[in-house]
Parts: structure tokens; sequence; C-alpha cells
């Protein structure tokens, strides 16, 4: 097993870590929207979060793990689920792959917000 520290801020070096990794594991208390988990899904490391927040949005079982209780016991079963399914190859490529699918671009974003201010602006009561 290797382990490094480095303490400074380094976008480039975060995006390879993440990039490299198998598994990226998110135990955050609170976590309004979170990004990392979404570059982790692009490049096809599982995410393994808590469910708060951003997290809880944009993780779901087809493309990673989540727990809700903020301890090292939920948060070691999740890490254990995952690693259930590492062992399971084609399984584990698939949840690589759903998560490479998704898109959170800005277009994206954009187009859902113009489509629900078009459904607001054609029903304006909510119908």
């Amino acid at each position: 097993m290797k382990f490094a520290v480095k303490v400074a801020y380094d976008e480039g070096l975060a995006h390879r870590i993440e990039a490299g990794a198998d598994i990226f594991l998110m135990p955050s208390r609170y976590e309004p929207c979170g990004l990392n988990q979404i570059y982790s899904l692009r490049y096809g490391t599982v995410p393994v979060v808590r469910a708060t927040g951003g997290l809880d949005d944009t993780i779901d079982p087809t493309t990673g793990f989540k727990f809700r209780e903020y301890s090292a016991g939920a948060m070691l079963t999740a890490l254990r689920a995952a690693l259930e399914l590492y062992g399971n190859l084609d399984q584990w490529r698939k949840m690589m792959i759903a998560g490479m699918a998704r898109d959170y671009s800005w277009a994206a974003s954009a187009g859902e917000y113009s489509a629900l201010y078009e459904r607001l602006r054609l029903h304006p009561e909510g119908r």
C-alpha cells in the first residue's frame, strides 16, 4: 500500500488523482453541491458518498454508493458494498459507464432550466 500527502492547492493533480482512482470517497457532513463526485463520475471513478445535499442529488444506485448516517460504521458498510461490487468486473464496468454517461454540463443544466421556464410561461398557474 502506498500513501502520500500534499498540502497545497493543485487542481491538475486533484483531477489526475480522481481520474486514476477506482473509488472516490466523499463522506461530507454538509455538501450544498459538490463537484468532485461529478468529476469522478466523468472519469469512471465510482463515488462512495454521504447522502447529503448535492451528493445525494447526483449519485444513485446505478452510479455509486451512498450512506445516510454520518458515522464510521455507515461509511464502512458502503465501502464494503463498493468493494464487493469491485470484485465483479462486469458489474463494476457497468457502474463506471453509467456514471460516465451522466451529463452535468452547463449546456444540459441550461436546457433543463429553459424547459422549466417555458412550462411556467405556458402554464403560470402550475397546471
